[in-house]
């Protein structure tokens, strides 16, 4: 199975050792960000520093002059990533033997909502989710398509995996995160990302709902929630909540939205990219889940894009219901965390491995080779030496 590993440009810039390391853990790509969210991230081997902090979601490379006069427009890196620091990793790895993708996270930037807090997700209490960027607004939608056609199709990339390419909820990877005090479930965090926003609001109209009513509704069905009741549970319990109308209402607009971003920037992208150009996206195939393994429909994904990008952290189920397409040729990467420190478990990413390939995968991804360990990435040497 190919395996590809991902990256960061701070991993490998000022890094003379970092390309060949990654070459001889036995992968054959590496995932390179080139878009990216704000993140603290650990570098346990550069000669230079141990800890980076990226303060703002950014581009990693120089953007050009397609966003002059633009409101919204993707942000440059700070020191952390300066100049073309994608450029220069990918030229380190590809020397290294390695085949570089892109790796562009989309609908997640905190930074955004700060500066144009009418592009967020708004709740049904009036919170605003500076981080989730509503996909339903046309000014945010074109924002997210020009920003993939750009950071996808960086000069010598092979293909790209696109994250958070789709809605954003409440889950979210804070600073001093204080948000676990209740258990929402599944039901109670699909009530929590349900949009409010002008743009949500209109779409909901047309699905045939009173707005204000639906949005008293969903307070009303988290009530219980707060005080302590378990979550009722899947989308079923998105239904008890709202009642069958109401919640494939919810779902329809939601479902649509979704799905044409997602049509709309696949095709930008091959717009942009050379005849072969691989593109993926990060997916969880229950439409109605959020963040950055966006929810999406099997049977539409596969029919737009090259494949997916699974998680597998907490085993291999997912991959059933893109394996059951059965699309010939379409990638079906299992992504398993390879950090022990992040929860992952390299120790048995062999047996993962094959367990992934009985479910139908093809490849493999492998979260994360700067965040690693030594011997994280000892335990991942050898199990794909035996692959």
């Amino acid at each position: 199975m190919k395996a590809s590993a991902f990256v960061y440009p701070w991993d490998v810039n000022g890094d003379p050792e970092a390309a060949g390391r990654i070459a001889g853990l036995g992968v054959r790509q590496a995932t390179l960000a080139a878009a990216y969210h704000s993140t603290r991230a650990l570098t346990p081997r550069h000669p230079r520093h141990r800890i980076v902090t990226a303060e703002h979601a950014a581009v990693l490379y120089p953007a050009d002059a397609r966003w002059e006069g633009r409101e919204l427009r993707p942000y440059a890196a700070g020191d952390w990533a300066p100049g073309d620091a994608y450029g220069e990793a990918a030229a380190a790895l590809a020397d290294a033997g390695l085949e570089v993708h892109t790796w562009v996270v989309l609908a997640h930037n905190s930074r955004l909502g700060a500066e144009h807090p009418d592009t967020s997700v708004v709740n049904a209490y009036g919170d605003r989710y500076p981080w989730a960027p509503c996909i339903a607004q046309p000014a945010t939608r074109a924002y997210l398509v020009e920003l993939a056609a750009e950071a996808a199709v960086r000069p010598g990339a092979r293909g790209t995996e696109l994250e958070s390419l789709g809605w954003y909820g409440l889950q979210h990877l804070h600073a001093h995160d204080k948000t676990g005090g209740v258990g929402l479930g599944d039901a109670g965090s699909y009530l929590m990302s349900l949009c409010f926003c002008p743009a949500c609001r209109q779409g909901y109209g047309e699905q045939g709902l009173d707005t204000d009513e639906l949005a008293a509704s969903v307070r009303e069905a988290l009530e219980p929630l707060w005080r302590g009741a378990p979550d009722d549970g899947g989308w079923a319990g998105v239904e008890k909540a709202l009642g069958d109308a109401k919640a494939a209402a919810t779902r329809a607009w939601r479902d649509e939205r979704a799905r044409t971003l997602q049509e709309t920037a696949v095709r930008a992208v091959r717009a942009a990219a050379p005849e072969g150009f691989q593109v993926l996206l990060h997916a969880d195939p229950v439409t109605y889940h959020v963040g950055a393994n966006a929810g999406v429909d099997p049977a539409h994904i596969l029919s737009v894009a090259d494949g997916v990008v699974v998680p597998c952290a907490g085993g291999t189920g997912l991959l059933t219901p893109f394996a059951g397409q059965g699309r010939e040729g379409a990638v079906l990467a299992a992504n398993f965390t390879v950090v022990a420190g992040m929860g992952g478990s390299p120790g048995t990413l062999a047996a993962d491995a094959a367990g992934a390939r009985e479910r139908g995968a093809t490849e493999l991804r492998l979260y994360h080779a700067g965040l690693a360990s030594d011997g994280d990435l000892s335990l991942v040497r050898e199990a794909l030496a035996g692959l």
